[in-house]
């Protein structure tokens, strides 16, 4: 069994052809998702997700890119989101120096406040980190006890155990598998225990179907990689991740 733990499973493609995405993830030994929110009003949607499909459960939270746009009381409204049953995580939540949509001092402001409520009420985070390692780290530190996945990673080993020594797992995606990429190497420094596979869909598809949009269903892909680079078997990949993302999301 394999988890995908961290897909956008509202988009209009994915959303409306759900029982085949379902069924074809399903037919490559996929059975669980986890549907990512990036402001509240997709988060509602993955909750929607999650109460009409058993193998799906959803994160509430405000990505930095949104952020500049939430609300600024938004506090109460999330909480309430949060409080579903089928919600795994605050998430995703966040800094994004590489695109600069929004002010760093508001990502900051609002990564801040939604760590503040992960811990009151006591759920992991997926965070995004791109070209924000100090802060992100910074950021974190002043969180101990809190747990969580730095989702899609991209940086490098450095960050990597720094966030493994907070007490974060890492995840790859399908970036992991594209052809001259750096993470291979990154990847086979981390213990499997450390790890946990994702799609980003319908983001990053991996080889060979770059370009295209992705699905839960080629999240095996990404397992497969890190099968090849720790020189195991897709079994141990599949077994290890999965028991990482049971016990970090509390899903059964």
């Amino acid at each position: 069994m394999l988890i995908d733990t961290h897909c956008h499973l509202y988009y209009e493609d994915l959303k409306n052809d759900i029982y085949n995405v379902i069924n074809r993830a399903s037919d490559l030994g996929v059975n669980k998702f986890i549907c990512v929110s990036t402001n509240l009003n997709d988060a509602e949607e993955c909750i929607e997700l999650a109460k009409n499909f058993e193998p799906i459960w959803a994160t509430a939270g405000i990505h930095p890119h949104d952020a500049k746009s939430a609300p600024i009381k938004f506090e109460n409204k999330l909480k309430s989101l949060l409080n579903n049953k089928k919600i795994v995580a605050v998430g995703e939540i966040g800094l994004d120096y590489f695109r600069g949509l929004t002010d760093q001092k508001i990502q900051k402001k609002y990564f801040r406040k939604q760590l503040e409520i992960a811990a009151e009420m006591d759920l992991p985070i997926v965070f995004h980190n791109r070209e924000a390692d100090e802060d992100i780290i910074s950021i974190l530190s002043d969180f101990p006890g809190l747990k969580g996945v730095a989702h899609c990673f991209s940086s490098t080993i450095e960050t990597a155990e720094k966030l493994i020594e907070l007490g974060f797992l890492i995840s790859f995606s399908g970036n992991l598998t594209f052809k001259n990429s750096k993470l291979p190497e990154v990847a086979s420094k981390i213990s499997l225990r450390n790890l946990l596979v994702e799609t980003d869909s319908p983001y990053l598809s991996p080889t060979p179907f770059r370009g295209k949009p992705n699905e839960p269903a080629r999240v095996r892909y990404v397992a497969e990689k890190l099968a090849d680079i720790n020189n195991c078997t897709l079994e141990e990949v599949a077994k290890r991740t999965s028991e990482n993302a049971i016990k970090l999301f509390k899903i059964v």
